[in-house]
C-alpha cells in the first residue's frame, strides 16, 4: 500500500508543480478579468488523460505503476476541480453570468471533447 501512495504523491507534486507554472503564466499573458489559467489546465489534463488511457488500454501488459503515476498522479495534482468550482461560485458573486456560463459549459463540454480527442489520436495510431 506505500508504493503505490508514494507513486500518486510524487505524480501529484509533478502535476501540482506544472499546474502552478502554467497557472502562472497564463496569467501573466491574459490577465486576471478570466481564470484562463484553470482553464487551461483542466483542458489540457483532459488530453493528456485521454492520451495516456488510450497507451494504456491499446497494451494490457502496460506497467500498471506508470499509468497510476501519469493519471491519479500526474493528471490528478495537475487538473484542478475546487479551483475551478470556487472560480466559478466568484463569477456568480460578482454576477459574471455570461461568464460563469462559458466557464462552466466550456471547461465541462471541451474536457470531454478533448479527453475523446486524445483517446481518439493514440488508437488511430
Amino acid at each position: 500500500m506505500l508504493k503505490p501512495l508514494l507513486i500518486v504523491g510524487a505524480g501529484s507534486f509533478i502535476g501540482g508543480a506544472m499546474r502552478y507554472l502554467l497557472s502562472t503564466l497564463m496569467k501573466n499573458v491574459c490577465g486576471q478579468g478570466f481564470p484562463w489559467g484553470t482553464l487551461a489546465v483542466n483542458l489540457l489534463g483532459c488530453f493528456l488523460f485521454g492520451i495516456v488511457f488510450a497507451i494504456f488500454s491499446k497494451n494490457s501488459s502496460a506497467d500498471n505503476t506508470l499509468y497510476l503515476l501519469l493519471t491519479t498522479g500526474v493528471c490528478g495534482g495537475f487538473t484542478t476541480f475546487s479551483t475551478f468550482a470556487n472560480e466559478s461560485v466568484q463569477m456568480l458573486q460578482h454576477g459574471n453570468i455570461s461568464g460563469f456560463i462559458g466557464y462552466v459549459a466550456t471547461s465541462v463540454i471541451a474536457g470531454f471533447l478533448l479527453l475523446s480527442f486524445g483517446y481518439w489520436i493514440v488508437k488511430a495510431l
